[in-house]
């Protein structure tokens, strides 16, 4: 399988030379999560779930915990605009581990083979402080990965280009340096445009064809 190529900002170029580090996302590239995976059990139609998950629980609702703000706070809010749905409101926390399917033994088996080669892992992930220790005893290759930045502590999240910055500084590590793995595409596209090698995480399959292409592995 051919590596799938890296995205690259109109004008921007390449990195040169090869990544020596790993810099991980969290969230659908370690451990698989989605909101569905609650909430296709909580609510039966599927057109009444679509509505409720893009209206009362959206995803840049939630994203305010990934700067910093707490989920009972969020909640509290979203329960006094929607309270005929309370219930369901206070699963998005009450119930919060329902939402993740497992880990992804790609990555995971990936993970410990860069690590066995002492090649550099970290992690950069848009996740609450509530949330992360529950989030990092899901898998043991969490342990693996040397510095995490978690975007609540940093009251900043991706794409900001200031977290990519953070990372370098917290890692010594230049983004030429470094192979930035993430699902999100906007992500990808500011490590990119910042100079980082990148893999756009979309079939845990092409992960490992992508660290051989790059030496890595």
């Amino acid at each position: 399988m051919s590596a799938p190529a890296a995205p690259r900002a109109s004008g921007s170029e390449r990195p040169e030379g090869r990544p020596k580090a790993v810099l991980f996302d969290v969230g659908n590239v370690i451990v698989r999560w989605s909101p569905r995976t609650l909430y296709s059990k909580l609510i039966d139609d599927p057109q009444e779930l679509d509505r409720f998950l893009a209206e009362v629980c959206p995803m840049d609702w939630h994203a305010q915990t990934d700067v910093g703000r707490r989920f009972g706070e969020i909640i509290d809010e979203r329960v006094a605009l929607y309270p005929q749905h309370e219930p369901l409101i206070r699963a998005w926390w009450d119930r919060w581990p329902e939402m993740f399917s497992g880990a992804i033994p790609e990555t995971e088996a990936a993970i410990e083979d860069l690590h066995a080669r002492g090649v550099p892992l970290h992690g950069l992930t848009n996740m609450s402080t509530e949330a992360w220790p529950m989030v990092r005893a899901m898998s043991p290759a969490f342990g693996r990965l040397d510095q995490v930045v978690v975007s609540a502590e940093e009251r900043v999240m991706k794409p900001d280009p200031a977290i990519f910055h953070r990372v370098c500084a917290r890692t010594g590590l230049a983004p030429s340096d470094m192979l930035f793995v993430d699902d999100i595409l906007p992500n990808i596209e500011t490590a990119a445009r910042l100079g980082f090698h990148v893999h756009h995480f979309t079939d845990p399959a092409a992960f490992r064809p992508q660290l051989a292409a790059v030496g890595l592995l």
